[in-house]
C-alpha cells in the first residue's frame, strides 16, 4: 500500500516537473503571450495539459500493453513536428505584432484580438499538446516500464503522471501570462514587446531543435540515430 501510494505521489510530481520541460514552457509562452487575462491563461494551460495526457495515456498505454518499439525515424519525426509546431508558432506571435504595429482603428483592431482570443482558447493549445505528448509518449513509457513492469500499474501511474502534467502546466501558464496581463492594461507596446520576445524565442528554439533532429539525429539518414526522452 505504502509503495503504490509513493508511486502515485511521485508519478504526480514528475508530471509537475515535465510541465516545466524547455519545449513545453516555450510553447505555451508563444501562446499566452498576447492573453489579457488570468482566467484565460490558465484555461490554455489546463487545454495543452489534457491534450499532452491524453496522448502520453493512449500511447504510451499501448506501448506499455503491447510492448511496442518506436523506430527510430518515427521517433525523430515526431519530434521534429515539435519543432514545427515551436516555429508556427513563433511566426503567428511575430506576424500579429506586425499587424499590431499598423495604423488600423481601434474597432478593427478590437475585433481581430476577440476573434483571435476565441480561437486560441480552443483548438490551439490541445493541438500543440497533443503534438508534445506524442513526442514525449516513448519515452515516458519506457521509463514506467523499467520502474513498474506490472501493465495494470503501470497505466495508472501514466494517469496520474498526465494529471500532475495538467496541473503544472496551467500553474506554469499562470505565472507565464503574468507579465502580459500586467501589461495589458497599462502599456499596450510593452504587452507587444512581449509577445514578440516570445514569438522570436519559440522560432529560434524550434529550429535548433529541427537542426539537432536532421543533423545529429540523421532524420534523413539511412540510419537515424534516436534516444526517447
Amino acid at each position: 500500500m505504502f509503495s503504490t501510494l509513493s508511486a502515485a505521489v511521485l508519478g504526480f510530481l514528475l508530471g509537475l516537473r515535465h510541465a516545466t520541460d524547455a519545449d513545453h514552457v516555450i510553447a505555451v509562452t508563444a501562446i499566452v503571450a498576447r492573453e489579457r487575462r488570468f482566467s484565460r491563461a490558465a484555461r490554455i494551460g489546463a487545454l495543452w495539459g489534457i491534450g499532452h495526457s491524453l496522448t502520453v495515456v493512449v500511447i504510451g498505454g499501448a506501448i506499455v500493453v503491447f510492448r511496442i518499439a518506436i523506430p527510430p525515424r518515427v521517433g525523430l519525426g515526431l519530434e521534429f513536428a515539435v519543432a514545427m509546431v515551436l516555429i508556427l508558432l513563433g511566426f503567428a506571435n511575430l506576424k500579429e505584432k506586425a499587424v499590431g504595429a499598423t495604423d488600423r482603428d481601434a474597432a478593427a483592431d478590437s475585433a481581430h484580438t476577440k476573434k483571435h482570443l476565441a480561437a486560441t482558447d480552443g483548438w490551439r493549445p490541445f493541438i500543440v499538446g497533443i503534438v508534445h505528448g506524442l513526442a514525449g509518449s516513448a519515452a515516458v513509457a519506457l521509463l514506467v516500464l523499467a520502474a513498474i513492469p506490472e501493465t495494470v500499474w503501470a497505466i495508472a501511474y501514466l494517469v496520474v503522471f498526465g494529471l500532475g502534467t495538467i496541473a503544472g502546466m496551467t500553474a506554469v501558464t499562470w505565472l507565464i501570462a503574468a507579465p502580459a496581463v500586467y501589461a495589458s492594461g497599462r502599456m499596450d507596446r510593452f504587452q507587444r514587446g512581449i509577445r514578440i520576445a516570445a514569438g522570436t524565442l519559440s522560432v529560434i528554439f524550434g529550429l535548433v531543435l529541427a537542426r539537432t533532429i536532421v543533423v545529429e539525429g540523421g532524420l534523413f539518414r539511412d540510419t537515424p540515430s534516436w534516444t526517447p526522452r
